[in-house]
């Protein structure tokens, strides 16, 4: 009994991971709906490409947000890692693209700054956890536990 109500206290950070969640639901949709003017604001040439890509880009930030925030409290553990990986993933291409010199630099580095404050608050949240990645479904009890 203890270790159910346990786990239904808020933790560190979890404020922050769910506005985290509505805001790629925010831009996921800003991406869906209107690809062009994003497009223009982060300073990049509009192209058919683009628009593909910009919506293929809102349709995943929305299932992470979603996942995030319609997942059971025994699963933003795990939810949370996996948005992790994606926005360390990202930031890291962006990185690497802004080091390249190769692409309108207003654009690389709004999304450096958004996914790079992701990555942040995500890393620090497993800090704050004590646990790897490795290990997304701790203090769960095992009886709880997705199979692998």
């Amino acid at each position: 009994m203890t270790t159910t109500l346990a786990r239904q206290q808020p933790r560190p950070f979890d404020r922050g991971l769910r506005a985290m969640a509505i805001g790629r639901i925010a831009l996921g949709a800003a991406a869906l709906v209107a690809p062009v003017a994003l497009a223009r604001v982060l300073g990049v040439r509009d192209s058919p490409e683009l628009t593909y890509l910009t919506r293929v880009f809102g349709s995943r930030a929305i299932a992470l947000g979603c996942a995030y925030l319609a997942g059971a409290p025994t699963e933003r553990t795990r939810l949370q890692r996996l948005c992790l990986g994606v926005d360390v993933c990202d930031t890291l291409e962006g990185v690497r693209r802004l080091s390249a010199d190769d692409a309108p630099r207003r654009a690389l580095v709004a999304m450096v700054l958004l996914t790079g404050s992701y990555a942040a608050i995500g890393g620090a949240r497993v800090v704050a956890d004590g646990v790897s990645c490795g290990q997304a479904g701790a203090g769960v009890a095992s009886t709880q536990r997705a199979p692998v």
